[in-house]
């Protein structure tokens, strides 16, 4: 029963890794407008990606219409890629800092407003490694290849490990600090209000004596 659990475990961390890591989107975008698209990346991973608007009228060359500005920024601002007036591109680069990098999309401003059509492809980690490139250059057999992509995927899957774990330590350092900063609220919040009550209590004292009621 152990073992087909860590079977299980296994082979759920193996497609969570795979499943975000490639991937390709077609969206449409409208003169003047902003579209943009988020991904997750860990520190020196990998990363590629590339672009390219449809022609709606094939054989032919695109308006002048059809044109977009491209911006690939992490999360601390810092630009990876940009490119202006564009029907297409590619980039590629290696993250320096983990979190959520950002790839924008700005459609010129037209009248009368256009519709454009948008392949993106956006490869991080293993997928982002032409591995069958390499093995047309070194012509290395079939099974060395395999074997290069199957340990290329397990250091992947083993950094991967590693990363969730960090980040799962992080979260659990949020917890206690939000837990202690909580706590340290009820604290303060009961002797507020025993302020209150005692300030209250005065007060009525003070009142029902002039009174002579007390």
């Amino acid at each position: 029963m152990f073992l087909q659990s860590q079977k299980l475990w296994t082979m759920f961390l193996i497609l969570a890794i795979w499943s975000p890591i490639s991937y390709s989107l077609h969206f449409d975008l409208h003169s003047g407008r902003t579209k943009c698209i988020a991904e997750d990346i860990k520190s020196n991973s990998m990363t590629v990606g590339k672009y390219n608007i449809d022609n709606p009228h094939e054989g032919q060359a695109l308006p002048q219409t059809h044109k977009i500005s491209v911006k690939v920024t992490s999360n601390s601002g810092n630009n990876y890629h940009h490119a202006e007036q564009v029907d297409s591109g590619q980039f590629a680069f290696s993250a320096v800092e983990a979190g959520d990098y950002m790839a924008c999309f700005t459609a010129v401003d037209h009248k009368p407003e256009v519709s454009l059509s948008i392949d993106f492809e956006w490869k991080t980690g293993v997928q982002s490694k032409s591995w069958a490139n390499v093995a047309k250059k070194s012509q290395v057999e079939v099974m060395e290849f395999e074997v290069k992509s199957l340990l290329d995927t397990v250091n992947s899957i083993h950094e991967e490990m590693y990363y969730l774990r960090d980040r799962e330590e992080e979260m659990q350092d949020l917890n206690r600090s939000t837990n202690t900063k909580m706590a340290w609220l009820s604290v303060l919040s009961f002797f507020v209000c025993i302020g209150v009550a005692g300030m209250q209590f005065l007060h009525l004292k003070t009142f029902f004596e002039k009174k002579k009621v007390i």
